[in-house]
C-alpha cells in the first residue's frame, strides 16, 4: 500500500487496482479514521481546499485517483467537489475534438446492480506495447498522421458521436463549420474531415513518455466514422485487433460504490464503459483546457 503524507485523507484499497510502474491505480483515498464526522460533505471540501496542491499532484502521480467513502450524495455535492479545484469546465465536443480536457471526474450517484464499471489504462503502456511490437507501422503512422471522417446528422442521433453536427463543432454556423473541414450532403447531415491528428503524444510533466493519443479501435470501419492514415493509406485489421487486444489488457476496473468519485489525468489514460444492468447514474465533468 502507497504511503500519503496528508492528515486529512488516508489510502485505502479496492478490488481490480494495479500496480502500474510502481504505483497504484487508481489511488483510493478514504477519510482518515479521525475525527469521526470526518465522512461528512463539509469536512471533504474543506479537506480538499486545504490540501488542493497535494490532491492535484496525487492525480498527475498515480493518473488515477478514486475518492471513496465520503458521503457525496447527489450532482449538487459533487458540483461542490469539483468546484473546489478551481478549474475551467470544459464542454464535451465528441471525440477528438478541441478543447480537449486535461482532467475527466466521474461520479457515480447510482451503483449498477451489475456490470458498468468504467474501465482505464495507462495510455503509455498503449504506446509502448505497440512500438515494441510493430515498430515499422508504429513509425509510419506517426510520420503520415491520422485522418479521421464523420458523418454527422443536423439532429442529434444514436451514432458514433450522439451528437448532431452543431453539437459536436460547437457552432451552429454553417459557414463556421466549412472552416473546420465539413462536406454538407443533401438531407443536411455533414462529412467531417479532422486531420492531420497524432498517433502518439509526449506531454509536459507526464515523465516524458509517449503516450497512446487516437481513436484508431474506436473509428475503424465503422458505418459512420472511419480513420486511415493521412494519405488515405489503410490501417492493417491485424493493426486495429491487437490495438485493441492490448487495450484491454491493459485496463483496469473496478465495482462502483455509491458516492465514489474517480478523478483521471487524461492526458495519461484512456475510459470506457461496460455494458450493465439498470439503473444506473454516473455523472461525468471535464475540467482545464489542455495545451495539445
Amino acid at each position: 500500500m502507497e504511503l500519503i503524507t496528508c492528515v486529512d485523507f488516508k489510502v485505502g484499497k479496492c478490488q481490480g487496482q494495479k500496480l502500474v510502474d510502481g504505483v497504484t491505480m487508481p489511488l483510493v483515498v478514504q477519510p482518515p479514521e479521525e475525527p469521526k464526522n470526518s465522512n461528512d460533505m463539509q469536512s471533504l471540501l474543506l479537506a480538499l481546499e486545504k490540501n488542493n496542491d497535494w490532491f492535484k499532484q496525487m492525480i498527475i502521480k498515480n493518473s488515477a485517483v478514486l475518492l471513496r467513502g465520503f458521503n457525496v450524495r447527489n450532482a449538487e455535492d459533487f458540483n461542490d467537489v469539483v468546484q473546489t479545484f478551481q478549474w475551467d469546465h470544459v464542454p464535451y465536443m465528441g471525440p477528438a475534438m478541441k478543447p480537449y480536457p486535461e482532467y475527466v471526474m466521474f461520479f457515480c450517484e447510482v451503483p449498477p446492480p451489475e456490470g458498468g464499471e468504467t474501465p482505464i489504462g495507462p495510455s503509455c503502456r498503449v504506446a509502448e506495447r505497440m512500438m515494441e511490437e510493430f515498430p515499422d507501422a508504429v513509425k509510419e503512422m506517426e510520420e503520415k498522421g491520422l485522418k479521421y471522417t464523420f458523418m454527422v446528422p443536423p439532429q442529434a442521433a444514436s451514432t458514433f458521436t450522439g451528437r448532431s453536427w452543431p453539437e459536436f463543432l460547437g457552432s451552429p454556423d454553417p459557414a463556421e463549420a466549412v472552416k473546420k473541414y465539413i462536406t454538407w450532403l443533401p438531407d443536411g447531415s455533414a462529412h467531417l474531415t479532422l486531420a492531420p491528428r497524432p498517433l502518439t503524444k509526449v506531454f509536459e510533466g507526464r515523465k516524458g513518455r509517449k503516450v497512446w493519443f487516437n481513436l484508431i479501435h474506436l473509428m475503424y470501419n465503422k458505418k459512420v466514422a472511419s480513420v486511415t492514415m493521412m494519405d488515405g493509406t489503410e490501417i492493417p485489421e491485424k493493426i486495429v485487433r491487437r490495438i485493441e487486444e492490448i487495450i484491454e489488457g491493459e485496463s483496469i476496473q473496478f465495482r462502483w460504490e455509491k458516492g465514489d468519485i474517480l478523478f483521471l489525468d487524461n492526458l495519461a489514460v484512456y475510459h470506457g464503459r461496460r455494458p450493465s444492468l439498470p439503473p444506473r447514474k454516473v455523472l461525468v465533468a471535464t475540467c482545464k483546457v489542455a495545451s495539445i
